[in-house]
């Protein structure tokens, strides 16, 4: 049913101690301002801010009240003030008014600005155009890669997608260069670099250059990660835009995976409060279905209650002594298990409730999706002029385009276009209409084989291939290239596919002696994901790990899905 690792498959590094480090480092910022503060939190950051340092480790080092960074007057007494944000500038103006508010009444505080994961330049600027800059001091929380997982890192950034691939900003370029760069620090440099796209490519030339600088921080270490394979995601869009139907990746299209845990509301948890629940390879239950097609998922738990009722069962018959051996050793297991069959089952069963009433409203999410089926640009008046500035954005990002008239489908897309779905709008969608256009996908798919051919029903218990992750429909674009690359160990042979993606110019392999690197290690493949992944293939990659004998890892600017890419090429506001 789950995906067991091969008994030869390599151990993966461990990756608490990047937990550790954020920690020991935020603590250190928070008492060189000693004595007791009050901190303003921005709401992006709460989330991985608690899976760092919880509220409790915050007061043993005299964080008194904590606040969240929002357009109202604080209402804080304390004489030391910390912000703990984003380095956005909205966020130095709110601080601003609340330093010159105090300006005003007279009051003397100290202020502390910590920027996470870097404060920049532009930030700064409005400090001091605001005329509070000499009245603050600032810092940064170099915090930027948060295992979720044991073998999931995110760097938490999902402006990341907006901010590079629509406006052109550069700017975390650097977060990601310096995120990779305390990686080869911890854990050993890379023998082998693979990367497609642009924004890839310079990440990769500044976090050389990183290395090249302190050289001596990684010389003579023995390597444990054998791989590092950098993907920007517009080579594909595609796969991202596909609903999701892997068992997590149909949680987090249905309920919102946020920071690696999820909230279920009322209407799963079957009573009157909600649950938050962490969902990682901790989970017994969730980890055995987690990359399932969720077709398999029903019966998976249903024969998981049966089995647990029978250890329930036998207690029937069992002596004091047995029994007191029962309740001190299995029952609070049990009793956790039990917890977690019903949740799932309550996720499956209160999926499509759920489904209509997800907080991202269709018009700004899937209701776009709709529209890269269209044949023209120009919006359909029902849709309104407000979303006029979301079309233009839909196109400077490549997801739109223009289509000849004439212009029609072929087979191949017409059966991939079946994957992305709007079911709350009773619609079957598809985005390859337009994608084919700009990505040359018909091509694409031919040489990479991304559509199989399948003689009968394609098996989805006993997958073939990373087809499965869509139903036997479609081997992510993504996963392909990574696995092409792998088996290759270079573009070899690849120089067409990389014409068709664009990317001539922006393939890249760097190869260095492999003597120091162990067999172990060199079956340790990182994946850097700029723009954000999904679960799905996290998924596939899980899947073609197993089978070749990897391991993968990866890292990403944030997990993403169809309703996220398309919220942030939004121009429409909830």
């Amino acid at each position: 049913m789950a995906f067991p690792h091969r008994p030869d498959a390599p151990e993966l590094p461990d990756f608490s101690m990047l937990k550790r480090l954020a920690r020991d480092q935020l603590i250190y910022l928070l008492e060189q301002l000693p004595g007791k503060k009050d901190l303003f939190i921005e709401a992006d950051l709460m989330s991985p801010l608690d899976r760092i340092a919880n509220v409790s480790i915050l007061k043993q080092h005299e964080v008194d009240k904590l606040y969240k960074v929002e357009n109202k007057p604080a209402l804080s007494s304390s004489e030391q003030l910390c912000f703990l944000v984003r380095p956005r500038i909205k966020n130095m103006r709110y601080i601003a008014s609340l330093v010159n508010a105090d300006k005003l009444a007279g009051r003397t505080r100290k202020y502390k600005v910590i920027f996470s994961p870097q404060k920049f330049y532009a930030c700064e600027m409005v400090l001091e155009e605001e005329g509070i800059y000499g009245d603050v001091s600032c810092d940064e929380w170099a915090f930027s890669l948060l295992p979720l997982d044991v073998d999931l890192l995110s760097m938490e950034l999902p402006e990341f997608f907006r901010d590079y691939f629509l406006e052109g900003d550069q700017r975390w370029i650097n977060t990601v260069a310096q995120a990779l760069h305390l990686l080869s620090t911890l854990y050993g440099p890379f023998p082998n670099c693979y990367g497609i796209g642009r924004c890839a490519k310079m990440a990769y030339e500044l976090w050389r250059n990183l290395e090249e600088e302190e050289d001596g921080e990684t010389k003579g270490r023995r390597p444990e990660i054998g791989h590092i394979f950098l993907l920007d995601r517009d080579v594909d869009f595609v796969t991202a835009l596909c609903s999701q139907v892997v068992y997590e990746g149909l949680v987090d299209d249905t309920f919102r995976i946020k920071c690696g845990s999820v909230d279920f509301g009322p209407e799963v948890t079957s009573c009157d409060k909600s649950l938050k629940v962490l969902l990682n390879a901790e989970d017994k239950v969730f980890n055995e279905i987690r990359n399932e097609h969720f077709s398999n998922v029903f019966g998976f738990l249903s024969q998981k209650a049966r089995n647990l009722q029978a250890q329930y069962d036998r207690r029937r018959g069992m002596d004091i002594k047995q029994m007191k051996n029962f309740v001190s050793q299995e029952l609070k297991g049990l009793k956790q298990e039990h917890r977690l069959l019903s949740l799932r089952r309550f996720q499956l069963e209160g999926r499509e409730g759920n489904h209509r009433s997800q907080p991202s409203p269709s018009h700004c999410s899937r209701g776009y999706i709709v529209l890269l089926s269209l044949t023209s640009v120009v919006p359909d008046s029902s849709y309104g002029p407000e979303h006029l500035l979301t079309f233009s954005n839909l196109r400077r990002a490549g997801l739109l385009t223009e289509q000849a008239p004439g212009d029609t489908l072929t087979a191949v897309e017409s059966k991939v276009s079946k994957l992305v779905t709007d079911k709350a709008a009773g619609k079957i969608t598809d985005a390859f209409s337009s994608l084919a256009k700009r990505s040359n996908f018909r091509a694409i798919s031919k040489k990479l084989n991304l559509i199989p051919r399948v003689d009968g029903e394609y098996d989805l218990k006993v997958p073939r291939d990373m087809a499965y992750v869509f139903s036997g429909a479609y081997v992510p674009l993504s996963c392909r290239i990574i696995e092409q690359v792998l088996e290759r160990r270079s573009w070899q042979g690849l120089d067409e596919v990389v014409r068709l993606l664009n990317c001539s110019d922006f393939a890249f392999t760097d190869m260095t002696k492999e003597d120091k690197a162990s067999s172990e290690s060199l079956r340790l493949i990182l994946v850097v994901f700029l723009g954000g992944c999904t679960f799905s293939e996290i998924s596939a990659l899980r899947f073609l790990g197993r089978e070749k004998g990897y391991r993968f890892i990866f890292l990403t600017t944030a997990v993403t899905n169809s309703a996220r890419l398309m919220e942030a090429m939004s121009e429409v506001k909830a």
